[in-house]
């Protein structure tokens, strides 16, 4: 074995401990299978009652059905940040088919990754290829990318329903994508702001992207922009530069000065949307209404300020919890019947839209109590 070869099984052996770890659980069969029951849910103004309605269905559509047991693998980006809720939310439902004596299995993903997106890719792909020959019998997967493809449509056409979680992939033979619609999400951001705006003429930037490689990306990107266009503004769409963030600002910053006609509003539409505030006091423009997308501290920091007039957030737990229920649905009632109890919410036969929650600023406090209440901080 080479020098690279060595170091390359070391680095997938510690991811694969490390994500053991991290996840923290092997959910175990009980002694007899039986009903699942769903740990309660505290009703808040930001549950989602159709989602909770739907899941409720699927829940009783299974009970209905004779018991399969069955081995499930969750395979996570990071089970940190961002991906820390949907990790909680994917335990829990582990947790629940496990107690009913119908799953046992992993939450699996590092704790941190590379930051090196094929790095990142080639590790996942060989963690598919590892736990479906130890027996997987279904996978919920928040896949890296394209590279991704080739072993999770093996699994698939091996009898292994693959469910997406977060990014979809739908080149690909998954079952269900599980997630934000970008284009309802693009467009409900864009909607926010647009009431927020002063009459036409005017420019609106968006912070957002035209990477053709990244397509929600550009789906929720150009959602947003379509809105603005329709109601007559000029829209300026500056590409994100994730790495450099320095740069990003500064850039941005420019962009604003330099608009014709002026820039009269800003709209960040992914996780770093908190730059939007150091762009505009960069261009001398502190008096912009902005809104933003997710829940990262600096965002939330910035809606106290009132900087950010609201931001949307992505559901993440919803996103996890559902993955492995969709998964033990397939296998136990059928993908045709589990896409029929999933219909209120999907777009096309294979894309759940778990929609967003607009949080304006002022209730932030109300917001973070939800997220206290289901686990789901972040």
């Amino acid at each position: 074995m080479t020098v690279t070869g060595r170091t390359w099984t070391a680095a997938f052996g510690l991811t694969l401990m490390t994500a053991a770890c991290g996840a923290n659980d092997t959910t175990e069969v009980g002694p007899e299978a039986r009903p699942i029951e769903r740990e309660p849910v505290p009703q808040n103004e930001f549950t989602p009652v159709e989602v909770e309605a739907t899941i409720d269905n699927l829940v009783a559509e299974i009970n209905e059905n004779s018991i399969q047991p069955m081995q499930m693998t969750v395979l996570m980006k990071s089970l940190r940040g961002f991906f820390a809720p949907i990790a909680t939310g994917a335990k829990r439902a582990m947790g629940e088919l496990g107690a009913a004596g119908r799953v046992t299995g992993n939450v699996l993903g590092p704790t941190e990754y590379s930051g090196d997106q094929q790095k990142d890719m080639e590790l996942q792909t060989l963690q598919i290829e590892q736990v479906v020959a130890e027996g997987a019998e279904g996978i919920a997967i928040s896949p890296f990318g394209e590279g991704n493809v080739p072993s999770l449509d093996e699994a698939a056409t091996n009898g292994i329903p693959v469910v997406t979680l977060e990014t979809d992939l739908a080149s690909s033979k998954r079952s269900i994508y599980v997630g934000i619609d970008n284009d309802s999400a693009g467009a409900t951001a864009g909607r926010t702001l647009l009431a927020l705006l002063p009459e036409a003429p005017g420019t609106v930037m968006i912070h957002g992207t035209d990477d053709p490689t990244w397509i929600d990306g550009v789906a929720r990107t150009q959602a947003a922009q379509r809105v603005f266009e329709e109601a007559g503004y000029d829209v300026l769409v500056h590409p994100i530069n994730f790495m450099d963030e320095a740069e990003d600002i500064a850039s941005m910053g420019a962009e604003i000065e330099a608009a014709d006609p002026p820039v009269v509003g800003l709209i960040g539409l992914f996780a770093v949307s908190y730059r939007c505030p150091a762009a505009a006091d960069a261009a001398g423009a502190t008096d912009l209404p902005i809104v933003g997308f997710d829940f990262e501290p600096q965002t939330v920091g910035h809606m106290r300020e009132g900087r950010i007039k609201a931001t949307h957030v992505q559901r993440q737990y919803y996103t996890g919890y559902l993955g492995p229920y969709i998964v033990y649905g397939i296998k136990n009632i059928g993908l045709d019947a589990t896409r029929a109890v999933l219909a209120p919410q999907l777009v096309g036969e294979g894309r759940f839209d778990l929609g967003v929650d607009v949080v304006p600023a002022e209730k932030v406090n109300a917001f973070n109590d939800f997220l206290d209440s289901i686990g789901a901080e972040q």
